[in-house]
């Protein structure tokens, strides 16, 4: 089987699309899986893979286990209140997931509207909801705050849902007083009040996630303080994580299964020093592997004159370009430079699974993942077959899985 959008010449990954995806399973027990926070962040467990040594340490202790001069780029995203309740006069209970906004389309332009906008949700009991209005309210600040959702167009098996509210006050602020936080279905429960900061990265400041970038909730201000002290830095891009991130790879192949897409920011500075970027490069969590891997490929396509700004998921897989990282970052440069702007804004829905070259890392900072997920696709990517190694000893050493769970260094130094 051939990827959708792959030609037939495009063929010499041919292997690589056909790996059995349920062979990177392993047995999760149920008692092993976090569902709730340590009462210290930083007093996490760590595993170090380094070269294929594994070693255990604690999470606090992580500014010592890195390469000496690293740079660390973090997701600085923040996740919203993504859930929607409504109760028809029926008694049903429907319940909206805002994935992405569609009108307007930026994420903080929709965010400051003031009266109306569109996005696309998932909707739970969706054969209960006709084309009646749905509305919501609460009160705050001696206010009626009051929200509707009118379904629009349903495009697999995702709902267009058009919000309006009085008063006017940003959605933003709405969904705040409205919503609540998705907590991780795998949790098995509810949010609860705890998770309003522990399900948040002490640095998030960017609102538009579902899901958080969890390999930085082991993060304080200590832990920036001894990176610091030790001459490490740090930089932020933003990717906004997508229900996605919780898809099951349930195809048979690789080949069969469809990535979401994210949208993802970098600013022009940021580019600039991962151009001239002689340091190792340490990714904290699989949404900042995937931002700064996607940066080259679009590099790629912008040298050839493509402008799209989109990476889909088979393209790193469809050519052998020769190109630098220095050079393709610097054709995305010059495209902003052309077009006066600070910030790129881009989307990818990069795969990446055993078999790609990572361009740009020397590492990443990560959590134990799901069985049969993409993010542990992406772990063994790097690590190749010392996943089921790395995993086995975490299993066997007890070590806690999952959002709210223990934290892995993985790192090939020369």
């Amino acid at each position: 089987m051939i990827p959708c959008g792959m030609k037939s010449s495009d063929m010499k990954n041919a292997a690589l699309f056909q790996q059995d995806a349920h062979a990177l399973n392993y047995e999760l027990p149920d008692a092993r899986i976090a569902r709730y926070p340590l009462p210290e962040r930083d007093a996490a467990k760590l595993l170090i893979w380094r070269n294929g040594h594994i070693a255990d340490s604690t999470f606090c202790e992580l500014a010592g286990q890195l390469p000496d001069d690293s740079l660390l780029v973090f997701n600085n995203t923040r996740v919203i209140h993504a859930r929607l309740r409504f109760r028809k006069a029926t008694g049903a209970a429907i319940e909206l997931f805002c994935l992405t906004p569609v009108e307007p389309s930026d994420y903080q332009i929709a965010f400051q509207q003031t009266d109306r906008c569109i996005w696309e949700c998932m909707v739970g009991n969706l054969k209960k909801w006709k084309d009646e209005l749905l509305e919501t309210e609460t009160v705050f600040d001696g206010m009626t705050l009051r929200l509707t959702a009118r379904k629009l167009s349903t495009d697999g098996g995702n709902v267009n849902v058009e919000f309006c509210w009085t008063p006017e006050i940003a959605f933003g602020e709405a969904l705040d007083q409205l919503g609540s936080l998705p907590v991780p279905p795998y949790l098995e429960r509810a949010a609860e009040a705890y998770d309003e900061t522990d399900y948040q990265t002490v640095y998030s400041s960017v609102d538009g996630s579902v899901a958080a970038p969890t390999a930085g909730l082991h993060f304080t201000e200590a832990t920036f303080g001894d990176l610091h002290s030790r001459g490490i830095d740090t930089a932020e891009v933003t990717l906004h994580v997508g229900a996605g991130t919780f898809k099951p790879v349930k195809a048979a192949t690789i080949a069969a299964h469809e990535m979401h897409t994210e949208h993802f920011a970098v600013s022009r500075h940021l580019l600039q020093t991962l151009a001239a970027n002689t340091r190792p490069l340490i990714a904290v969590g699989t949404t900042s592997v995937r931002t700064l891997e996607s940066l080259y490929w679009l590099g790629v396509k912008m040298a050839a004159g493509n402008a799209q700004l989109t990476v889909g998921q088979w393209e790193p897989y469809q050519h052998s370009p020769q190109l630098t990282v220095a050079e393709s970052l610097s054709a995305i440069l010059e495209y902003m430079d052309s077009r006066n702007m600070e910030q790129l804004q881009a989307a990818t829905q990069i795969f990446i699974v055993p078999g790609y070259r990572f361009r740009l890392l020397n590492g990443m900072i990560t959590n134990f993942h799901q069985p049969q997920s993409t993010l542990l696709l992406l772990v063994a990517a790097f690590i190749g077959d010392d996943w089921r190694r790395t995993y086995q000893h975490a299993l066997d050493n007890g070590y806690r899985f999952l959002s709210y769970g223990d934290g892995n260094l993985y790192v090939k130094e020369c």
